[in-house]
Formats: structure tokens, C-alpha cells, sequence
């Protein structure tokens, strides 16, 4: 099983007429349901609001098969993320997040162990940023580094994160990963004076043992021993690119767990590495198409 830490939000998406629509989303929750949508045991790791969005979200997590025994509940409001997209379907948002819920996972909320079963962990996005959900995050991966594989999606909102300690704890987090999936966007803030590629060396001199750029229309990239591979992204007409990223990295993660591959020591060759990141692509692209985030779902992960 791979149980997917931190926010479950809802991102309210500017139409062009001035009005606004109501879309579950927040990175983990996305990714949550990707995996579960292809097929992968998941399950969903965070605080959710027992008003109707946080119902409605816990609905969708289980209709798409997502098991819920690690997410707690509370009297907050759900958080919000004001999503404004452009002519080209690229997304920034605006969060509304005092008092709300996906920041009040607390240590008391986490299990003291996971069964053997959980042979994966996957966090990121506002997972460690909003306190005390960093916090808390932060302290799981700590404990369970090198227990099994651990996926940090760093997924940076520029204008939330308190730069300097935001930093230092997602550089920690970084060295006890297995494998760090980010966009070039997010490499280039966290390492402003190398390209991508020598980033991604950089990473993987710190322990990890694969380090994936995602590159938007132009594919991915990913790092791994002495592998450096591009692959190109599907060509699709573009609706949004909400919840494509972690369309992504689900796929990747399912990828590895459909091939034995969820090792805390995780050792690929060069033609598996190329097709999980290729399945990955096509996941993303598929996002893509439709408004908001709906990832596809394994029966339809078939080429473009």
C-alpha cells in the first residue's frame, strides 16, 4: 500500500464569465485519487472538515477506492485554494487557510507504525508548509526514512512558503527521500544557480536514488546512478494543467508498484526507468484534457 500525506482542498477555479466552480482538490489529495484510480492499493493520510466539502472530498477518495483508516476529521472549515487560470491552462492560486482544516494534522493524528504493508509514503505540496502539518510531516519522514520508500513532490507555491525555514526543512526532507519528483519551476527555486540537470546530481549525491523533473509540454527528465533520460510529453490539446502534476507522479509511483520496484534501495535499469517515465507522462497529458483535476484512470491510460 502507498499512503499519500498532507492536504485535501477545494479549489475554487475562475470561469470567464466572472463566476467561480467548486473543484476538490490540494496535491496529496490529487495524487491519492490518481493511484487509486490506476489500480494501486492507497491510502489518504490527512485532516479533513466535517462540513459538506470535506464530506463530499472523503466520498470522492473512497468512490475512487482510496482507504481512509489513516485520515482524521474535525470542525474546521476546509481550506481553499482560488485558483486563477490563464489563456494557456496554466494555473496560479490564492490559499484561505487560517483556521481551516488541512493545517491541523497534528502528531497525535499519525498511526505509531505502519503495517509491513505500507511499502510506500508519498508527501509534499502545502503538506510542509502549513503548520502544524509541516511539522507533524516533516517528523513522519524522519521516522520512516529508509524504512520504505518515500516520494517527496515539493509542488512550491511562491508567495505562501516562509522562505528560509520552508527551505531548510524541505532540504531535509530531500536527503531522506528515495525519490524527489519536481518541476523545473521547483528545481529552479530551490537551486537558482544550476540548470535542472546538474541539480538533479546534486540531489542524487545527497542519497537519492531517483530525481525527476518534470518539464511541462516538453516531457520529463529523470536522474538515476549513472542514467540521465528525457522523455517527450504526448502531444494533447490543453483544458488546464490542474492536478497534472500529480497525475505524474502517481503514475510513476504505480509504475514501480505494478513492477515490484517500491524498495527504499530502489535500483531501476535504463529501459524501466524510460517507461515509468513515459506511463507518467501520458497520465499528466491525459489530465490535461479535461478541467480541474480528474487523472485517468487505468483503462484509459492508452497512448494519445
Amino acid at each position: 500500500m502507498i499512503v499519500v500525506c498532507g492536504e485535501a482542498l477545494i479549489d475554487m477555479i475562475q470561469n470567464g464569465d466572472g463566476t467561480q466552480r467548486a473543484a476538490p482538490g490540494g496535491g496529496p489529495f490529487n495524487t491519492a485519487r490518481a493511484l487509486a484510480r490506476l489500480g494501486v492499493p492507497t491510502a489518504f493520510l490527512g485532516h479533513l472538515s466535517t462540513d459538506a466539502f470535506g464530506r463530499d472530498m472523503a466520498g470522492l477518495l473512497e468512490e475512487d477506492g482510496a482507504n481512509l483508516e489513516f485520515a482524521t476529521v474535525g470542525p474546521e472549515s476546509t481550506t481553499i485554494a482560488v485558483a486563477d487560470v490563464d489563456s494557456e491552462g496554466f494555473a496560479e492560486y490564492e490559499f484561505l487557510i487560517q483556521g481551516t482544516s488541512a493545517p491541523n494534522l497534528t502528531p497525535e493524528m499519525l498511526p505509531e507504525h505502519f503495517d509491513p504493508a505500507v511499502n510506500a509514503l508519498h508527501l509534499g505540496t502545502l503538506g510542509l508548509v502549513l503548520e502544524p502539518m509541516a511539522s507533524t510531516l516533516a517528523g513522519l519522514a524522519g521516522r520512516e526514512t529508509g524504512r520504505r520508500l518515500m516520494m517527496l513532490d515539493p509542488n512550491i507555491r511562491l508567495g505562501l512558503i516562509p522562505d528560509a525555514e520552508y527551505r531548510e526543512r524541505l532540504r531535509t526532507v530531500i536527503s531522506q527521500s528515495t525519490i524527489v519528483k519536481a518541476s523545473d519551476t521547483d528545481v529552479a527555486w530551490l537551486y537558482p544557480d544550476l540548470d535542472y540537470e546538474r541539480a538533479a546530481g546534486g540531489i542524487l549525491e545527497e542519497g537519492v536514488r531517483l530525481v525527476v523533473v518534470t518539464l511541462g509540454a516538453d516531457g520529463a527528465f529523470g536522474a538515476h546512478g549513472d542514467f540521465r533520460i528525457r522523455v517527450p510529453a504526448p502531444q494533447v490539446e490543453v483544458v488546464d494543467t490542474i492536478g497534472a502534476g500529480d497525475a505524474f507522479g502517481a503514475a510513476l509511483l504505480a509504475w514501480l508498484h505494478d513492477n515490484g520496484c517500491l524498495q527504499p534501495e530502489l535500483s531501476l535499469e535504463e529501459d524501466e526507468l524510460r517507461a515509468a517515465l513515459e506511463f507518467a507522462c501520458l497520465a499528466a497529458a491525459i489530465t490535461c484534457t479535461r478541467a480541474g483535476a480528474d487523472p485517468p484512470r487505468r483503462s484509459e491510460m492508452v497512448p494519445c
